[in-house]
């Protein structure tokens, strides 16, 4: 049974640029402009007209946008509810400008050995997630650690929440890694893994969409039946200021804005390819959390049972919910 029919999320990539270089990342890869603050003003007033509640400013490293804090505070003052993951490395320099307008402010940390961290992300940056986290806490912010999880890293979990989240009273998410593309995330992780990540979510002060877990169980979205939500769940819009569809991993077509994202979105067009979401060969065995998460949020299903809890506990701690009320 579908809950709404209204998209519930907008992942706006500020700019596709960025100064790391992740193994399991090829947006960095891509030729990019910025997204202009013009544009930003007027989508977010189609975004609300849409019904849309989230705002992820993404990338790309989205901190390398200068006016990045500007449409942050648009977002916020507009009663969004913010989000934005950093890699920490210009978090320190900008972080009083950012003071205030991120209600979901991840850094990225894969490993609580400063050598296996900065190899994955192919940049030093371990030393900057630590001096973040410092600067953050003394301007009265709560930050969460993004923990990507690799077969090959997950003995690390353990570290970080031990040595870096609980004692900085930290929200430690734990992201399992998914391919796309050509970007292979290694072996996947066994059924005694999974059990693993599981049970670990229910620590306190952790987070871990038990749906994604039973996705993986499942063998990812089918296109027979598809749980995928994608085009409906979530606007994608580019740094050229284009709707892409049916998801930005797909990227199957992409449309100008040009000034009218409401119109835009409920185009016979746009209403066609939506109904291709999850159904498209390329979505066969897809398991893209962030697709996922929202899409489980809006059919009630046994991934919206799954995930119901852990979603509870993550607003619940982090008082997201009272800014999700007015909407």
């Amino acid at each position: 049974m579908r809950l709404t029919s209204k998209p519930v999320l907008c992942n706006y990539y500020v700019t596709y640029r960025c100064n790391a270089k992740c193994s399991f990342c090829d947006i960095w890869e891509k030729p990019s402009p910025y997204i202009t603050l013009e544009d930003v003003k007027q989508n977010l007033t189609d975004l609300r007209r849409l019904g849309v509640q989230v705002i992820d400013f993404t990338g790309g490293e989205p901190l390398l946008h200068r006016q990045i804090d500007e449409m942050l505070g648009m977002a916020h003052d507009m009663g969004f509810v913010t989000t934005l993951t950093t890699n920490g490395l210009l978090y320190p320099k900008m972080a009083e400008r950012l003071k205030g307008k991120v209600d979901m402010l991840h850094f990225s940390l894969d490993s609580s050995d400063k050598t296996e961290h900065d190899t994955g992300r192919g940049v030093a940056c371990f030393d900057f997630v630590m001096e973040s986290i410092k600067v953050a806490k003394q301007l009265g912010e709560h930050p969460d650690i993004l923990f990507t999880v690799f077969k090959k890293n997950l003995h690390q979990l353990e570290e970080v929440y031990e040595d870096i989240v609980l004692p900085n009273k930290l929200l430690l998410i734990i992201n399992p890694a998914f391919d796309y593309n050509d970007i292979d995330a290694g072996e996947q992780l066994t059924e005694e893994e999974l059990k693993y990540l599981s049970d670990f979510g229910r620590r306190k002060r952790v987070y871990l969409n038990d749906g994604f877990v039973q996705l993986r169980r499942d063998g990812g979205n089918h296109v027979d039946d598809p749980v995928c939500k994608a085009a409906s769940t979530t606007l994608v819009i580019s740094p050229e200021n284009e709707l892409v569809l049916p998801c930005y991993h797909l990227g199957a077509k992409s449309f100008p804005v040009n000034g009218n994202l409401y119109d835009l979105y409920k185009s016979q067009e746009v209403e066609e390819l939506k109904g291709q979401e999850g159904r498209l060969p390329e979505c066969e065995g897809c398991t893209i959390n962030c697709y996922m998460q929202p899409s489980f949020a809006v059919e009630m299903n046994k991934y919206f049972w799954k995930a119901l809890p852990s979603t509870l506990k993550y607003n619940y701690l982090k008082g997201t919910w009272k800014r999700l009320m007015p909407f």
